[in-house]
């Protein structure tokens, strides 16, 4: 078909140079999708060196405690992510014999690895013929052919996998794959595109009928909840402090933190002091409270609006649980805290 040509000549031509890209090998092709899921490439280059340095083989990366992958995850975000990756290194290390699924049906059993995931590997590693279908796809779809189904529904992922399967030449999976990632990264872009210089200007029925920020379609809104934390920055007797591990299922499980107190709703300075006085979780009375930042830190998840403030309190007591502020430094932590940690506290 002449819209996969063109595409795939596009690419050849467009295409970034990319670590990855190097090889056609499934290890790092599975580390950089697992890591560009919801993250640009911009961001996630650097992480995915990290990660190749640290971990060269599957092996090494199974062979790492997780706080090891969670601390080089640090910053990424969608920390669940890391937590499969270190589950499928594991699994392919120990019970595959150190070799990832020669195929789509069997790379679907890992942990993590998805429909999209899995296609990917399995037509850049292996060349089977199966196609991708992820935002970029769905938008470079929806444009060229005019469709206006609801991307968040959920008859459209048969629609667009259908259409995709359609187009994909079935000897040259992985360049098509590929090609029509980095055309919806590079050129279709989400907003303003330059559809001047688009090679399917004279055929996409977005340009041609005006509808290009109109396309894809997504009306379901994501529903985001407020919460209030303040973070308690305990000194003891030596000047130590105490940091907890995450054990919630929810946000940040298995990452490190500051004694927390969540309230329901927005407290004001002195209610909030009341509160981290009588704070059972902390285990003793705390002396000398004292907000650290003026301002709210507002930090930003995919369905939760945090709002974070840092307080220091000190006590006499030597406590048990308390380490040295460079031990502390070693822990991951959500970002929130990590940079907090960097620029306010010593």
């Amino acid at each position: 078909m002449i819209f996969s040509k063109s595409l795939i000549q596009w690419y050849l031509q467009h295409k970034r140079d990319l670590p990855w890209r190097k090889t056609p090998q499934p290890y790092p092709v599975w580390l950089s999708e697992i890591m560009l899921q919801q993250t640009r490439v911009a961001q996630g280059l650097p992480y995915f060196l990290r990660f190749i340095e640290a971990f060269p083989t599957v092996q090494d990366m199974a062979a790492a405690p997780e706080e090891q992958v969670l601390k080089l995850w640090q910053g990424l975000g969608y920390y669940s992510r890391a937590r499969n990756l270190h589950a499928t290194a594991k699994q392919v290390a120990y019970d595959l014999g150190g070799s990832f699924p020669p195929n789509y049906a069997g790379l679907l059993k890992l942990k993590g690895v998805g429909d999209y995931t899995a296609a990917a590997i399995a037509s850049i590693s292996y060349g089977e013929a199966v196609p991708v279908v992820d935002g970029n796809v769905y938008r470079v779809l929806a444009r060229y052919f005019g469709i206006d189904t609801d991307i968040s529904h959920s008859s459209a992922k048969k629609q667009f996998t259908d259409l995709a399967a359609s187009l994909l030449p079935k000897d040259n999976a992985s360049a098509f794959n590929q090609a029509m990632m980095e055309f919806g990264a590079l050129q279709c872009v989400p907003k303003n595109p330059d559809c001047g210089i688009c090679i399917f200007n004279k055929e996409c029925v977005a340009f041609l009928t005006g509808r290009v920020n109109q396309l894809p379609v997504k009306l379901k809104k994501t529903k985001v909840t407020n919460r209030y934390f303040n973070y308690i920055i305990v000194k003891d007797g030596t000047g130590k402090t105490i940091v907890n591990r995450r054990s919630d299922k929810g946000i940040w499980f298995g990452l490190y933190e500051f004694p927390l107190l969540e309230t329901e709703n927005v407290t004001d300075e002195a209610t909030t002091l009341q509160l981290i006085e009588n704070f059972e979780g902390l285990g003793f009375a705390p002396k000398n409270i004292r907000l650290l930042h003026p301002d709210v830190i507002i930090h930003k998840l995919s369905h939760q609006k945090l709002h974070i403030r840092f307080w220091e309190v000190s006590t006499d007591l030597l406590l048990p649980e308390a380490i040295d502020n460079e031990q502390v430094k070693l822990f991951p932590y959500p970002i929130v805290i990590h940079n907090f940690m960097e620029k306010h506290w010593e």
